[in-house]
């Protein structure tokens, strides 16, 4: 299933759509470079679009969240689905950082 990314039109952030995976990973990297440059205290990405994450993309996740917490800011993920939460369970330590709404 491709990637898609649209912006949230009642926050700042993006909400993904697809697959992210090895094919989509070009797609993935531009639309977290969205994400980290746009503006606000808190920026959010919802994930209930999305239908898989492998463990790049949850890496890529992570990275876009040391950018933007580098900046003194917060990046939220909304509605992850079963594979982000597979990976956080796998690679606890690496994911720590990462913030999830309840």
């Amino acid at each position: 299933m491709p990637l898609t990314a649209r912006p949230l039109g009642d926050r700042p952030g993006t909400r993904l759509q697809g697959s992210c995976d090895f094919d989509t990973r070009p797609l993935l990297s531009a639309a977290l470079g969205v994400v980290t440059r746009t503006p606000g205290p808190v920026v959010h990405i919802d994930l209930s679009g999305v239908a898989f994450l492998d463990a790049d993309a949850v890496g890529a996740l992570v990275r876009a969240n040391a950018t933007v917490t580098g900046q003194g800011r917060r990046l939220v993920l909304h509605h992850p689905p079963y594979s982000l939460r597979k990976v956080v369970e796998m690679f606890p330590d690496e994911c720590a950082a990462l913030e999830v709404a309840a």
